[in-house]
């Protein structure tokens, strides 16, 4: 049996530090882009763990994609369709510097094209779009099932990262990138359990997208499997981040829970500045885990214990899903999971 590659595995390798390696993996600040690029093809080479389902082929791809020594064979623009301009502080936006990078590599260019609210009234593409000019098309924050549907039809090879919620078993016509939103759910309701925590909730919109239905889905799943009941008051379907309406539900609440699962980050901060506002003292009445490990989740007091998602991995994955689909177009639609990691921090440590 192989032997578990660790960071210091890597470390050792490299002849640098671990922390060195650890800020690498996991996109920290503070690091060159020559070192973290150094670390994160060793990683693959190794096979460290999120790593190691990324096969050869990105790197074959790679040295094929070069003729007459440094020039591209590919060329192109990757399209990548979004309702909105990525903050710097959403998943995507880490997510997207390093797929630009690698994209570039291969001779393709990047454009973003803004979807509208009318173009997902009118079921339009936007303006700026070429098809002509377009060999892939990336879409963030697609959310709108038939919006996605119409994406699928253009005879183009389309990734999703993320995607609508499933809540029937729909299926898409394209390939789909997420981070493993159910593992590391999983193990901190059991986590919380163990310690004698029944009352537990969730806060979130998990029709939103298919991301925030199996974060719900795996707290369902875990309560069920454990044999503890979901008091239903607990749910709270935050959407759009209306703070108003979740600071009426929660002031509602005749108790409040041992522990609120948030759909992300941001929905975990916007509950736990309600309490603190209405009494301090809630702040440690209640445990919060958070997911996306966002900045704000390293800053905010208590500092919010999420899930790590690993962008860098999820580039990597989203270019070798490309570039398969491009040479393979009739291969059956896959969608792909990267691994995330629970960090536990002050918010459930009390």
């Amino acid at each position: 049996m192989n032997k578990k590659v660790t960071i210091q595995d890597i470390a050792d390798a490299l002849g640098i530090s671990r922390n060195t390696v650890s800020k690498a993996i996991n996109n920290s600040d503070g690091l060159a882009e020559a070192t973290r690029d150094k670390i994160l093809q060793k990683a693959i080479e190794m096979g460290y763990k999120q790593f190691s389902y990324v096969s050869t082929m990105a790197n074959l791809t790679a040295s094929r994609a070069t003729i007459n020594g440094d020039q591209p064979k590919y060329s192109g623009e990757i399209a990548l369709f979004t309702p909105f301009y990525l903050p710097y502080n959403h998943f995507a936006s880490l997510f997207l510097d390093k797929f630009h990078r690698e994209i570039s590599g291969l001779g393709f260019s990047l454009a973003i094209h803004r979807i509208t609210r009318e173009n997902l009234q009118t079921k339009t593409l936007p303006v700026s779009y070429n098809p002509e000019r377009v060999a892939a098309i990336v879409c963030i924050e697609v959310f709108d099932k038939e919006y996605a549907d119409i994406l699928c039809n253009t005879d183009l090879p389309v990734l999703f990262v993320d995607g609508p919620a499933r809540l029937k078993g729909e299926t898409l016509n394209a390939d789909m990138l997420l981070m493993n939103n159910m593992t590391e759910i999983t193990r901190f309701v059991n986590l919380m359990l163990e310690r004698g925590f029944k009352k537990i909730g969730f806060i979130g919109d998990y029709t939103h997208c298919q991301s925030f239905y199996e974060r719900y889905t795996a707290f369902r799943l875990a309560m069920l499997m454990a044999g503890v009941p979901v008091d239903e008051k607990y749910i709270i379907p935050f959407k759009d981040r209306d703070v108003d309406a979740l600071a009426d539900t929660l002031d509602a609440l005749d108790e409040l829970p041992d522990v609120f699962i948030c759909s992300n980050d941001f929905s975990a901060i916007d509950a736990m500045q309600i309490l603190a506002q209405r009494n301090r003292k809630n702040l440690h009445k209640v445990r919060f885990l958070g997911f996306d490990d966002t900045h704000e989740s390293r800053i905010f007091y208590p500092t919010l214990s999420t899930v790590h998602i690993h962008t860098q991995a999820m580039a990597y994955s989203a270019m070798q899903l490309l570039m398969s689909r491009m040479q393979e177009p009739s291969i059956d639609y896959r969608s792909v999971y990267v691994a995330t990691d629970l960090i536990l921090r002050d918010s459930t440590e009390f």
